[in-house]
């Protein structure tokens, strides 16, 4: 049986001389691996290689868990050529779908998760520097744990519930206590991160994120980092190319 759906590639490794094995994140099917056979061949059905982050509507074979899917068709509809323009849009699009590829299971469909895949790459593809690039990375971030049920309490204190009075107090990040935790519950909590004021204030309130300036944006950032490395139990590859620039 054939399945029809609407696709962004994720990851794609070569599997002989002249196939691939490729990742997709799916709008309809969640994430597939497939088989792309004959991909690499210059008359292939696919046109060629199948690149990373190309994105078009995809007809692929049923599988299970224990058997790749077969790619039979991919019609491109467009890619994302030009963040290979900019180093770090690049690199903050590889960590996106790094964290994309690890946290969610296969055949398990997030279609807002989709779109918002879709709209990060365009929005990391557009950007104007550093701040963009980033600023874009975190908001797909969030989305990314909100979609898979992991979205970290910011509008309180994790674990005593009480208001957190971004910058009139102390505040604190702790991934143990899945979100932000207040002075006094700070000291229960080994792994707690200070949060300086301009940086508690945008995760309480997220809509002011979007006019943080770059300092603030770089020390959420680590703190997601610090948050998906105890997810993962072990630090992202990506992320010491997002944290060193």
């Amino acid at each position: 049986m054939l399945t029809k759906d609407h696709a962004i590639c994720i990851r794609a490794v070569d599997y002989s001389e002249t196939s691939q094995i490729v990742t997709f994140f799916t709008e309809s099917s969640g994430k597939i691996s497939a088989i792309a056979k004959g991909s690499k061949r210059p008359k292939s059905a696919f046109e060629g290689p199948i690149e990373l982050f190309s994105h078009g509507k995809i007809v692929f074979s049923d599988s299970t868990k224990e058997k790749l899917a077969t790619l039979t068709e991919f019609q491109q509809q467009s890619g994302f050529n030009a963040l290979a323009a900019d180093l770090f849009s690049m690199n903050c699009s590889l960590f996106a779908a790094e964290l994309l590829h690890k946290l969610t299971d296969e055949h398990d469909p997030h279609p807002q998760l989709f779109d918002g895949l879709l709209q990060f790459l365009h929005n990391a593809q557009d950007a104007k520097g550093k701040t963009g690039a980033l600023l874009s990375l975190i908001l797909f971030q969030l989305t990314l744990l909100k979609e898979i049920g992991l979205m970290p309490i910011l509008n309180a204190c994790a674990n005593c519930k009480n208001p957190v009075l971004a910058g009139r107090v102390d505040t604190y990040f702790s991934s143990s206590a899945n979100g932000l935790i207040c002075r006094d519950c700070e000291p229960t909590f080994a792994d707690k991160i200070r949060l300086t004021k301009n940086a508690a204030a945008c995760l309480t309130n997220l809509k002011t994120i979007a006019q943080a300036r770059e300092k603030t944006l770089n020390e959420i950032e680590k703190i997601l980092v610090s948050h998906f490395t105890e997810m993962l139990h072990h630090r992202p590859k990506m992320a010491k190319y997002i944290l060193k620039s």
